[in-house]
Formats: structure tokens, C-alpha cells, sequence
């Protein structure tokens, strides 16, 4: 019996450094993939000088894959005057990647698939209504110009999926009412965390760290760091939580951003504004053992988000034995116990500060123990296992049935 193949689509490139969960989530599709698959990956190029527009095969966390890039984007980071989902859709049309499955974690590519043989499944990793009605500015989605052109749109795609998962799981019950023709098709997926790198350390290593990260940055080694750390986007509002520090009135913690995007220059700004020059540091992008560092040594993750999924970062921090401070959006508020971490219920500086101020008065409350089982249903090896053997299994009826 022959292999079967999954392709799965996404704007990246897996091997650069490109920010954002999703991209965490298809590499450790990648990392975890059963050996029964062949593994191929539609994506761009961080190097414009690369081939494109061929299947090449390269090593992926000690997978052998097949990878078909589509164009470059240097630095696919901050977003272009073009959005690149637009540029990836368009190069996709006209072409046939058809496959025994096909996995899309963005519905507008799939305008190229509606004729497409294969098994498909979509990945839905925010809330889309909570997404789309969202206060800040509207340029953090262009959709949310044209709501009814969106869902116009989704319900012509939608159909064609033979399953439908989403993270977050007041968004998958929309999707099921939404669309009750489908409904069983669509369901509720845990979130990953790659327990291979996100684990804690014991106190005097954390300590050691922590004292070793002061001296370079050349603060006292006393302080106290919180992180933040994805794109500086919009959705994820990190100058809510500047503005936060700023109302902590605390000279003794420091924030640490790590991640890159289009707010970089507007959240320096605001930074010097407020005379907090001293007290947060722009790491800009970080690798996954430098990030899983940076989550140990910190006393508190914190997402000031408009609106999520389920975003991957808050379960490797949890995952590193860190608490999380979220505000009350996405699948975070859900996972979190009293003891690992707080949901503030109001998306303001002075909330989000109290907060910060409770958890780093009080850190016995919240032990690292306490943090880890809360992350531990959604071991990135075990979820990731359920969804390739439940595929084996489809696809070996499959065969069976068409012998």
C-alpha cells in the first residue's frame, strides 16, 4: 500500500523567521508528523535569490520534506501595502495541488482549491466574529472594511472542507450553528505546546538566568521581568501593555518584547513618551530555545489581545512553569486555574497593572507546578498524534474501498 501524502498551505517559510502561531503550528505538524506521510509544505521564501515555483526536498526537524515555494518576501513580518495572504492566494489559482489531504489555515487561498481532489481540512485560529466587530483600529484586519464581503465569501468556501478545526471553542460552536449543514464537520481542536522545548527549570537555575539577563541589559539584579512576545500587531495590542507598566509606577520591573511587525516604531515611540527608557527592552525576533529561556526567567506572561484563538505563546509560557495575565478574550481564560495564572476583566492600563502587581506580590500563589498542568492537556506530541491516526485511519478505508 502506497503512502499517503499530506500538503499542507500557509505564507512561510518554514526554515526563516517568520512570527506568528500558525507557523508554530504547521512546523510541529511537521516535527510530529507520523511516518506513514509523505509531508509536502506550499509556502514563500525568505530569500529572493532561492528557486521558486519547484518541489525541493529538504530536512525540517529531522523530517525529510517536499517544499514548493511560490515567491519571496524578505521579511513577511511587517505587512507590505499588499497583504501577502492576497499575493499567496493569487499565485495559488490556476494550479492543481491536489492531495490525499490538504490542510489551509487561512480560508482565502482556498479559492484555488474549490476543484482540488484530497481530503480538506481548515484550521480556523481566531475568533472570527470577535475578530471582525473588535474596537481597535481597523487596519489590523482589512476584512473588517467589508464584513459582509467575508462571509460572503466563507460560506461559498466552507462547503468544500471535510473538516473544519478550530481552537478556540466558543468560536467552533458559531461555526456549527452558523452553518448547521456542516456541523458535524466541524470541531474543537486543543492548541499545542512543544513540551521538548517549553519546560521549566528548577528556581536556581531560573535565578542564575535571571541574574545573568540583568547584568547584560544593566539593570539592577534585583528586578523583575514580565514578557511579552508575538507580532507587534494591532490584535495583540502591546502598547496597551507599555501603557500598563507606565501605571505600575514600579522602577523594579522591566518588560521584555520579543517579536516583530508594523507597531515596532509607534511602541518606541510611546516607550520614550513615557519615560520608560529604562524599563522595557526590544529584543525583536527570537528563537524558540532563546523564547523558552526568556519564559523561565520571567514572572509573569502577559496578553493585552483584542481578540485570539488560543495563542500559542501563553501555553509555552505556562509550559515553562510562568503565569499568564490575560484579558478576557480567545480560549486563554478557559485553561487558566486560580493558580496559574489572572483574567482581567477590563482591557485598560490600570486593570492590566493590578494585575502584573498581584502575581509579582504574591508569586507562591501561583508555583511553577501549578502553571505546567495547565498546559498539560495540550502536549503538542499528543494532540498532533490524535489528528495523523485519525487521518491514517480515513485514508486506509479509503483505500480499502476503492480496491
Amino acid at each position: 500500500m502506497s503512502q499517503p501524502t499530506l500538503t499542507m498551505f500557509y505564507q512561510f517559510d518554514p526554515w526563516g523567521s517568520s512570527i506568528g502561531g500558525i507557523q508554530t503550528i504547521i512546523r510541529l505538524f511537521i516535527k510530529y508528523a507520523h511516518d506513514e506521510f509523505n509531508i509536502r509544505l506550499v509556502g514563500i521564501e525568505d530569500d529572493p535569490q532561492a528557486t521558486m515555483g519547484v518541489w525541493k526536498e529538504a530536512e525540517f526537524e529531522g523530517k525529510l520534506i517536499q517544499f514548493f515555494s511560490l515567491f519571496a518576501v524578505p521579511d513577511d513580518n511587517i505587512r507590505s501595502l499588499v497583504p501577502t495572504t492576497v499575493k499567496y492566494t493569487a499565485a495559488l489559482l490556476g494550479k492543481d495541488f491536489s492531495s490525499d489531504f490538504v490542510h489551509f489555515h487561512r480560508l482565502e487561498p482556498t479559492l484555488a482549491s474549490l476543484k482540488w481532489s484530497g481530503d480538506k481540512t481548515l484550521f480556523i485560529h481566531n475568533d472570527i466574529r470577535k475578530q471582525m466587530t473588535a474596537t481597535e483600529s481597523k487596519k489590523a484586519i482589512l476584512w473588517r472594511r467589508f464584513p459582509g464581503v467575508y462571509f460572503a465569501l466563507e460560506k461559498a468556501l466552507v462547503q468544500q472542507f471535510d473538516q473544519i478545526f478550530s481552537c478556540n471553542s466558543e468560536s467552533a460552536t458559531w461555526y456549527q450553528q452558523q452553518y448547521p449543514m456542516l456541523a458535524d464537520r466541524v470541531s474543537f481542536l486543543k492548541n499545542i505546546v512543544d513540551n521538548e522545548v517549553f519546560f521549566p527549570w528548577s528556581t536556581e537555575e531560573c535565578d542564575r538566568n535571571r541574574r545573568e539577563l540583568a547584568q547584560k541589559l544593566g539593570i539592577n539584579e534585583d528586578s523583575r521581568f514580565i514578557l511579552f512576545a508575538g507580532r507587534l500587531h494591532p490584535q495583540k495590542d502591546p502598547i496597551l501593555l507599555v501603557r500598563s507598566l507606565a501605571a505600575l509606577a514600579n522602577s523594579k520591573i522591566h518588560l521584555l518584547i520579543a517579536g516583530e511587525g508594523e507597531l515596532r516604531s509607534e511602541i518606541q515611540a510611546q516607550i520614550t513618551q513615557l519615560g520608560l527608557t529604562e524599563q522595557v527592552t526590544m529584543l525583536g525576533p527570537v528563537a524558540q530555545s532563546e523564547l523558552s529561556r526568556l519564559h523561565r526567567i520571567t514572572d509573569a506572561f502577559v496578553l493585552t489581545s483584542s481578540y485570539e484563538g488560543l495563542p500559542l505563546v501563553a501555553l509555552e509560557a505556562l509550559a515553562c512553569g510562568t503565569p499568564v495575565i490575560t484579558t478576557r478574550c480567545g480560549e486563554t481564560p478557559n485553561l487558566l486555574s486560580v493558580d496559574s495564572g489572572i483574567v482581567v476583566q477590563e482591557r485598560t492600563p490600570t486593570a492590566i497593572a493590578e494585575a502584573i502587581r498581584k502575581i509579582l506580590s504574591n508569586l507562591s500563589v501561583y508555583p511553577p507546578e501549578a502553571c505546567v498542568r495547565s498546559a498539560q492537556p495540550y502536549e503538542a506530541r499528543a494532540v498532533i498524534n490524535s489528528v495523523y491516526e485519525d487521518m491514517l485511519k480515513r485514508w486506509e478505508q479509503k483505500s480499502l474501498t476503492t480496491d
